[in-house]
Formats: C-alpha cells, sequence, structure tokens
C-alpha cells in the first residue's frame, strides 16, 4: 500500500508560503538570490520590449500580453530611476553594503528613504545589520542620483 502522505519537512525547515520580510528575514529558498529594484526591472523589461518591437518590424510575428503591458505601465510610474547610468550607479553603491541581503538592497534602490530611521521601519530586518550612519549616508547618495524629471 502506498502512503499518499506529504513528506515531513527537516526540523527548523521553512515550508513554502511561510517566507516573510519582517525583522527576520526568513525569504526560504530565496535567500541570498539577486533581486532586482524596479527600476533594475523596468530596465529590464524595457530591453525585452524594445527588442520584440524591432523583431516586429522585421516581420516576426510578436505579441505584446495585457499582462506584459500592465507590468511595463507599472513600472514607469513606479520605478525612482530611469536613466541606465543612475541605475547602475545606485545598484553599484548597494553592492558595497556587504552585510545585507540582496532583497534588502533591492528594498532600499525601491524605496528610496529620506532616513535611516524610515529605511529601518521599513526594512525591519536591516535594523542590526547597518549602522544608522551607514545607512544614512548610503540614502544620502541615493537621494543624489535620484532625479524626479529623468
Amino acid at each position: 500500500m502506498e502512503s499518499h502522505a506529504a513528506p515531513s519537512t527537516a526540523r527548523g525547515a521553512q515550508k513554502p508560503g511561510d517566507e516573510e520580510a519582517g525583522a527576520d528575514l526568513r525569504l526560504g529558498e530565496f535567500h541570498g538570490v539577486p533581486t532586482l529594484s524596479l527600476s533594475e526591472a523596468r530596465l529590464l523589461i524595457t530591453a525585452v520590449m524594445d527588442h520584440r518591437r524591432a523583431d516586429a518590424k522585421k516581420g516576426a510575428k510578436v505579441q505584446e500580453t495585457e499582462t506584459l503591458i500592465k507590468i511595463q505601465d507599472y513600472l514607469d510610474v513606479f520605478a525612482r530611476f530611469k536613466q541606465k547610468e543612475n541605475i547602475e550607479a545606485v545598484e553599484r553603491l548597494l553592492a558595497t553594503t556587504g552585510s545585507l541581503d540582496p532583497f534588502e538592497r533591492s528594498q532600499l534602490g525601491t524605496l528610496c528613504c529620506e532616513t535611516a530611521e524610515e529605511a529601518k521601519t521599513l526594512i525591519p530586518s536591516i535594523t542590526h545589520k547597518i549602522s544608522d550612519a551607514d545607512l544614512q549616508d548610503i540614502l544620502n547618495e541615493i537621494s543624489k542620483l535620484r532625479n524626479f524629471v529623468e
């Protein structure tokens, strides 16, 4: 007789769907996985869409799905950085914060907080990973790169 019981998980192992970005960052299988800020995602989606449109002009049959168009519209509105140079500069700046998880760095690049206190409130898992002074320096540099009229 076959058993149809779900396989047991190792003690302390995180169950799928139990991820949490709270004071303790629990990302399960996504821990340490590279992530994108909304600006980086916008850059990627725009490049894909441009490539598809170029293929369509050459006669290739390309279909833009409603979902992809909505994603692009969303990213156009909410991405803080529009120019590739600024997006890359923010990524380089955040890469210097080795104590932070890639998820936390992408959140900092997306949220563009004004103060260290605001950042630690919105991303509580960074509270004990970086000093307020170091975090504020990073946020100030990000603020210099942000240009609302890009």
